[in-house]
């Protein structure tokens, strides 16, 4: 099967600002890629850069065999990318089962194993606030939420920015756990998150930016290993 994402030569600009500069990423079916770096070193431009977001950008964006560097956020979607953004982007005005329905769709395949039901199973804690309103939920729920609803349109791409940031050590235990499990499950992930040593433990391979470059990439365990890394990460 071709490569969910091949993306090569990504150059990025918000206005003036050149942020990114000539990235190459590649994610296979089932893999999982931790990508790493500062705050500010491009991490979130490549992300929304690979997802049409970013409107000022120049290089090749292939998914899932087809080219889309000029696609439009909702192209990208509809072929199956999910994104879990930095913000959690629930809606704050619908419960959690109105979140959670309003995404339900099949995947490119037909296939519809992460039902409402399998959701709220991964998430005790939404299953007990299924008819509270998004803006009640806490933020380690609207994060639970926000990965949920990501799960039900049954992507083969989930990319999550910052999983965990800012949340309590319980809550982000089990992040972790659900991250675990979406990766035993097969589905490609693309994850960030400033825990570095997790990323690398829940990663097959893992690149790490430097001032909207690459300058780390390989099995996560090489890169874990690189003597090289915690200066690129500040540690």
């Amino acid at each position: 099967m071709d490569l969910i994402v091949d993306a090569q030569n990504l150059h990025a600009w918000y206005d003036s600002s050149h942020v990114l500069h000539g990235v190459d990423l590649q994610i296979a079916p089932g893999q999982t890629v931790g990508l790493l770096g500062r705050n500010g070193m491009g991490k979130s431009t490549l992300i929304r850069t690979l997802l049409g977001h970013v409107t000022q950008r120049d290089g090749h964006i292939g998914l899932f065999g087809q080219d889309m560097s000029r696609a439009r956020p909702h192209e990208v979607a509809r072929l199956g990318v999910a994104y879990v953004p930095e913000g959690r982007g629930v809606f704050p005005n619908l419960s959690v089962r109105e979140n959670l329905i309003m995404a339900a769709r099949r995947g490119r395949d037909g296939r519809n194993d992460w039902t409402y039901e399998r959701v709220l199973d991964t998430f005790p804690r939404l299953a007990e606030r299924v008819g509270n309103l998004g803006a009640q939920l806490s933020g380690g729920e609207q994060q639970m939420l926000s990965i949920g609803r990501a799960l039900m349109t049954h992507p083969e791409l989930i990319i999550l920015d910052e999983a965990t940031e800012g949340l309590a050590p319980l809550i982000v235990v089990e992040i972790w756990r659900v991250i675990g499990e979406i990766r035993a499950s097969g589905m490609a992930t693309l994850i960030v998150d400033r825990d570095y040593s997790k990323v690398l433990g829940h990663s097959d391979r893992a690149i790490v930016l430097e001032k909207g470059q690459v300058v780390l990439e390989g099995e996560a365990e090489a890169v874990a290993k690189a003597e090289s890394l915690p200066a690129y990460l500040g540690v």
